[in-house]
């Protein structure tokens, strides 16, 4: 089975987004794009996601509002071909299933967890007492009484995660190499053992040809 990768599209330069895109087709992995909230708040960035064809899309909004705007705002896009969205599983229960049944069959809703920036120091500055992987593990059992398709957690949750949900499982918090961009809670890409990675600068800063193929060597 071919690993699969989203490529985090963190800009908001249309001419750096189409080159990303272009330089990273490749047969050796399965390749997604994320977008997140900048690049579909931008001028023109809606009218470029809603150019692309056969392209597998994730919008990263992390939505977390009241159930109503959370619902007028899903609503706002399906009119595009998308096929993931994330919302913030801390929304609630009622949220959560209320999302799901608006996005419908086509479009995966993606619980997103705890922050790959927070660690447990931060949790407790927040105003959380349990530990991370507590407060993971937990989200995950609710993510799955809500009937999400996937669930965000950075790479150090994902067993605690499979334990609690049987579905898709997407880590950012990956790069090449050891850097980590300034994520608490990262991992190289060869460690990781999700469904999908979310990758970003280690692709896209540089020459992203060479990139791509040194993802697909670290990968196997």
């Amino acid at each position: 089975m071919k690993k699969k990768v989203f490529i985090a599209i963190d800009t908001t330069d249309l001419k750096k987004a189409k080159k990303i895109i272009a330089q990273s087709q490749t047969n050796k992995i399965k390749v997604g794009y994320k977008f997140g909230s900048i690049f579909m708040n931008s001028k023109k960035g809606r009218e470029f996601v809603s150019k692309l064809r056969n392209k597998i899309i994730f919008i990263d909004q992390k939505y977390h509002d009241t159930v109503q705007t959370m619902l007028s705002a899903v609503k706002a896009l399906k009119d595009l071909r998308i096929n993931y969205l994330t919302v913030h599983i801390s929304s609630g229960l009622n949220a959560l299933k209320a999302v799901k049944k608006v996005a419908g069959s086509r479009l995966k809703v993606v619980g997103v967890s705890t922050l790959t920036s927070l660690d447990n120091k931060d949790l407790k500055l927040i105003g959380y007492n349990r530990s991370v992987k507590n407060l993971v593990a937990h989200q995950a059992k609710l993510a799955k009484r809500a009937g999400l398709d996937a669930l965000v957690c950075s790479p150090f949750e994902v067993n605690i995660v499979r334990k609690n949900f049987n579905k898709e499982i997407i880590t950012p918090g990956v790069q090449i190499g050891k850097r980590n961009y300034g994520q608490k809670r990262s991992m190289e890409s060869k460690k990781v053992n999700s469904d999908w990675i979310v990758i970003g600068r280690s692709v896209t800063r540089g020459n992203i040809k060479k990139n791509i193929q040194k993802l697909i060597k670290s990968l196997n």
